[in-house]
């Protein structure tokens, strides 16, 4: 059920809960910083780094515990993935992928908490805007991306050379052997290459964002089911039923999606890097 606290207007209720706290760094809108997602992120990485290490420390050569069990298994299905899927030669892959999808994981899962609960409680501390899903910031999404962008080119310059990636860039899809043939084909490959470079990220990152911002806004209209309600009208407890019924429907099927994005971005991620270590 809705907070208390909360604005009694519907839109009100809503643009409330998708309002970023903000900081700004200077007059341009560019210089502006959601602090909240920030924090929240940073949060997400020290409950990855510090359960880790606890398990890794804590980590014994006979029966695993319940938690250390969980963790190998997801160790070892990140390792076996990017076996599979990873042809070239880095040590560096797998602590990537690994990292990626439990840390994509951790922030969408911020999304499972009950949309006043931590809202709430920053507004009695004074707070006035609070939103703890990090993914379902544009902002967020589009710095992973990027990162993941820039790791793409500097695996393919390990791998490749510098004369060689940059070589592709002219010669690839379209090939040709005789000289002139390159030099006629070269603009188009050029065109489609930068559009492919380009796409890779913009997709990455409108993927993520898009499912994370519906599943916060579905959650947010199913509080607005009781909103102002009073228990001393009968609709109230229809409506609370059915806002009881949907929320753990969604929250269910919520559960699926926050685990699939993450897989997601991770396999993406593989794949994007495997194929800049490969020779066209």
């Amino acid at each position: 059920m809705a907070s208390d606290a909360a604005p009694a207007n519907m839109t009100d209720y809503i643009k409330h809960h998708l309002q970023h706290l903000q900081i700004k760094v200077g007059d341009h809108p560019f210089l502006t910083i959601n602090l909240d997602s920030v924090l929240f992120k940073l949060l997400a990485a020290l409950v990855f780094v510090g359960l880790f290490v606890r398990v890794a420390r804590r980590a014994t050569p006979g029966v695993p515990g319940k938690l250390q069990c969980a963790i190998e298994m997801v160790v070892s299905f990140v390792d076996g993935l990017v076996r599979e899927t990873f042809h070239g030669r880095s040590k560096m892959i797998a602590p990537l992928a690994l990292t990626i999808f439990c840390l994509t994981f951790l922030m969408n899962f911020m999304d499972i908490i009950p949309v006043d609960w931590l809202p709430a409680t920053a507004a009695a501390a004074g707070v006035p805007y609070l939103r703890v899903v990090s993914t379902a910031d544009l902002n967020t999404t589009l710095g992973m991306a990027f990162t993941v962008f820039l790791l793409i080119q500097y695996v393919g310059l390990k791998h490749k050379g510098v004369k060689t990636f940059f070589g592709e860039f002219l010669t690839a899809p379209f090939h040709a052997t005789g000289t002139l043939g390159k030099i006629l084909l070269a603009p188009p490959n050029l065109l489609l290459r930068l559009i492919e470079e380009a796409v890779r990220p913009v997709s990455l990152s409108l993927r993520l964002f898009g499912n994370m911002y519906a599943g916060e806004l579905i959650f947010i209209l199913i509080a607005v089911m009781t909103l102002g309600a009073t228990l001393d009208h009968f609709s109230t407890y229809l409506l609370g039923a059915g806002q009881l019924i949907a929320g753990f429907a969604w929250t269910a099927f919520h559960v699926l999606v926050i685990t699939l994005q993450a897989f997601i971005f991770m396999t993406l991620t593989i794949v994007y890097l495997s194929m800049a270590a490969e020779h066209h």
